[in-house]
């Protein structure tokens, strides 16, 4: 009878124990919800769901009232005993418009958009599997909201805002990721990262100097890569993704797979990704100037000019491209976790295309001119602790290290000298982070941070007719770079309705280089910078009602000096030479941003935001003298010497619109349109356009969706540029541009119409597909040095498991 009583205890407990457990789900897709939200508003208790959406009761079973929310879903409200007789299982409904979604790169922490005063947008793993993008460029430029400049297929430089390379700010997982060789010219670092190893991308949109430091002036990315995932039973949690995709435009072969493994206190994730992509094919409608029916090959020891059976390939194009990701988390107990990441990218070789495209008494005036293996390396060490103290509530030590590798090779055609330039970063950084919630309408932010970046620059002649090496002229002197800052953010709900944001980040840079006098007459030969910054920015959020949000904010931003300014000797444009200039310090940005967005009657969203942002001490390239000549011998031509300097002021203003209208019977349509207008000051007091604020560009789309089916046919557009309207040291670059019927460059604009589709056939695979350039036009972004694909098919299969 002891038996049978136990037994029945063991069952009745088992049934009560079960029915404690909450599960929140998709309504329409079925799948579960992590973290979603369960609050009791009079136990002032809160449970999150776990990865499989569910949720303990067992501490609200006394809850009056019970709130289940999740962003981007219409909220429900519940007693206990209605729960209790929907089997406790809710599908929450996902809202056709919304003004709130969880971003990071504004404060580093979770924060719902609706709090914060600036501009960010979010680009999740739905975006990636639709567009299918094959590089971390191709996905930023997917979004509408992010212009990509090329100079080759190996490449993709962002312009945001009217700023672009080192005036932007890279973030991979929390981790500073510029460096102190990020030049003014176009940069290619951001095609290390892995598209397909990404969680989400972020793009906050004006200053982020505040929280990320030196760079921050025109915008921060932040990409955050897939995380290790822990089992939330005794059973090993083993799921994973894979992928093979082919396009014909450049016979690109990608192959991609990532596996997590997860126990209940420890987890890992492995991802690797491998593509080869054959020379680029433009298209076959558009401007005459952008065809290189040539190549130059190297026959017999003698360089010969080879004519392309296809004219619309772009020879030397091709490339190849590893990424691999391993991460281990390891959760000590509910408050403390270890997370360590090891990332690794290399690419093949690849051609420079435009300046393949220079020529000189009628012939290429270069054999040679490639950049070698672009390296990444990362190794990652973070500390998470999450309880409650009188100082902070959450904290997370992050130091990293990171290896960066690039080099260019160049020989001119017919010559037998080939120079080769290798640089080395090391790059050291150590964040400690702060979060402290004061009361349930007031948080704020701390931290401190620590970046050393040592530069190590090689440089060599080879004889190839003899083999013979010799030293040759390093691009830049052997230096270190420091950055220590510490930095306040406040977040401060004045009410329902008002919300304020303030920051406060003070910064001093340290930069040594020593100089080589033994190939050019320098007249030092070492120079250091000292300098401080302080930067600040004040916003505020005012959402009448839901679906109605107005936002302000004002900030300020800095740049110091990087090695690349105080150091480099290169030849930017022909005739022109830079040298290194000791006297610089930094510049200073000036930012009011001003948006809207409102929903009208759950069917129509529209946002609008504009700015404005003043840029003083610019450093910009200027005419210069090197022992009191304006002009040297450089690579055998005679060069103007130029010097970077902070020689100018330069402003930017535009707006960002975007509208997005959902029709019946599943469609819906958005665009997206950016338009920017950038001025800088010139030598003579004249004003010049900025070189990097692109001209206007957006996308428009009209979308299907149904159960499993997704379809997207859209159009990406861009306005031209007159050759007045392109900057000063632009309009000379005749060999990247078309010409108009008087001789002179100029930049065209250009739309192109694609279509896009994934299908999920079966819950463990799926298809995707599209056609790229429908009109097989033939054109090249603003600035670019290489033309953007022709009509381009694109097939995909992917697994989950």
């Amino acid at each position: 009878m002891k038996k049978i009583l136990f037994m029945a205890l063991i069952v009745m407990y088992s049934s009560y124990s079960y029915a404690q457990e909450l599960s929140i789900f998709d309504k329409n897709t079925k799948e579960a919800l992590a973290f979603a939200s369960v609050h009791s508003k009079d136990l002032n208790l809160t449970v999150l769901s776990n990865n499989e959406g569910k949720v303990d009761l067992s501490t609200l079973s006394s809850a009056k009232h019970i709130n289940i929310s999740y962003l981007g879903y219409a909220s429900k409200h519940f007693t206990y005993t209605e729960l209790k007789a929907l089997g406790f299982v809710i599908g929450l409904q996902k809202l056709d418009m919304d003004l709130n979604e969880v971003v990071v790169s504004a404060t580093k922490w979770k924060e719902s958009s609706a709090k914060i005063p600036t501009k960010v947008v979010n680009i999740d793993r739905k975006e990636l599997a639709i567009q299918n993008p094959q590089t971390a460029a191709d996905l930023l430029g997917v979004s509408g909201k992010v212009f990509i400049q090329k100079s080759q297929q190996g490449g993709g430089s962002p312009m945001i805002r009217g700023f672009a390379t080192n005036r932007l700010l890279y973030s991979v997982d929390g981790v500073r990721m510029n460096t102190a060789i990020f030049r003014a010219g176009n940069i290619q670092n951001v095609i290390n990262l892995d598209p397909l190893a990404m969680q989400d991308v972020e793009v906050l949109f004006g200053p982020g100097s505040v929280m990320y430091g030196s760079d921050a002036i025109g915008g921060v990315m932040q990409f955050t890569t897939l995380a290790p995932t822990l089992s939330d039973s005794d059973q090993v949690l083993v799921k994973g993704n894979a992928l093979a995709r082919y396009a014909s435009a450049n016979t690109e072969k990608t192959a991609h797979f990532d596996v997590n493994v997860g126990w209940k206190k420890f987890a890992m994730l492995t991802s690797m990704s491998y593509s080869d992509y054959d020379h680029l094919r433009q298209g076959s409608k558009g401007p005459e100037e952008y065809l290189k029916p040539f190549y130059v090959s190297r026959i017999d020891r003698t360089d010969v000019v080879v004519s392309q059976e296809d004219p619309l390939l772009q020879v030397p194009t091709a490339y190849s491209q590893i990424n691999l990701m391993q991460k281990l988390k390891y959760q000590a107990n509910s408050h403390l976790s270890f997370d360590y990441a090891f990332h690794y990218s290399t690419t093949s070789s690849y051609g420079r295309y435009d300046r393949h495209n220079r020529m000189r008494n009628d012939l290429p005036r270069y054999a040679v001119w490639d950049y070698g293996p672009q390296k990444w390396m990362m190794n990652q060490f973070a500390v998470n602790y999450n309880k409650e103290t009188k100082i902070f509530d959450k904290a997370i030590f992050n130091v990293a290290h990171q290896l960066f590798e690039e080099s260019r090779i160049d020989r001119s055609l017919n010559k037998d000298e080939q120079n080769t330039q290798v640089e080395k970063v090391n790059a050291y950084s150590l964040n400690l982070d702060f979060y402290k919630k004061i009361k349930s309408s007031h948080s704020f932010s701390y931290g401190v941070e620590y970046v050393y970046n040592k530069v190590k620059s090689t440089g060599e002649l080879e004889d190839i007719s003899t083999n013979l090496v010799e030293l040759g002229p390093a691009r830049y002197p052997q230096s270190s770079w420091q950055s220590i800052g510490v930095y306040v953010n406040d977040l401060y709900q004045v009410s329902e309705k008002v919300s304020l944001q303030a920051g406060l980040r003070y910064n001093h840079i340290l930069l040594q280089a020593d100089f080589d006098t033994s190939f050019y007459p320098f007249p030092f030969t070492e120079a250091s910078i000292n300098k401080g910054s302080v930067t600040g920015s004040f916003g505020a959020v005012y959402r009448p009602m839901q679906d109605f949000v107005l936002q302000a904010n004002f900030g300020t931003a800095f740049r110091s000096p990087n090695v690349d300014d105080l150091g480099k000797v290169f030849d930017s444009e022909p005739g022109a030479v830079t040298v290194p200039n000791d006297g610089l310090k930094p510049e200073y940005a000036y930012n009011i941003d001003v948006g809207l967005a409102k929903i009208f009657a759950d069917r129509v969203k529209i946002d609008l935001t504009g700015y404005y942002t003043h840029l003083q001490n610019a450093l910009v390239r200027r005419n210069f003298t090197l022992n009191g000549q304006d002009s040297i011998i450089y690579d055998g031509t005679l060069s103007q010497v130029q010097a970077i300097q902070n020689a100018a002021k330069a402003y930017v203003w535009g707006i960002q619109a975007g509208i997005e209208i959902k029709l019946p019977a599943n469609f819906s349509v958005s665009t997206d349109f950016n338009y920017q207008k950038g001025r800088e000051e010139l030598d003579d007091g004249s004003v010049s356009p900025s070189r990097h604020a692109a001209p206007w560009f957006g996308n428009a789309k009209l979308k299907y969706k149904y159960k499993e089916l997704y379809m997207e046919f859209y159009s990406m557009f861009s306005g031209g540029f007159f050759n007045d309207q392109l900057a000063q040291e632009e309009r000379a670059k005749t060999e990247i541009y078309a010409i108009d019927e008087v001789g002179r460059a100029y930049s065209p604009g250009w739309y192109t119409f694609n279509f896009k589709l994934h299908y999920q056939f079966h819950k463990n695979f799926g298809i995707g597909a599209g056609v790229e350039n429908l009109a097989d036009a033939r054109y090249r972004p603003y600035s670019s040095g290489v033309s953007a694909p022709g009509r381009n098919f694109i097939i995909s299969l992917n697994a989950k498991f």
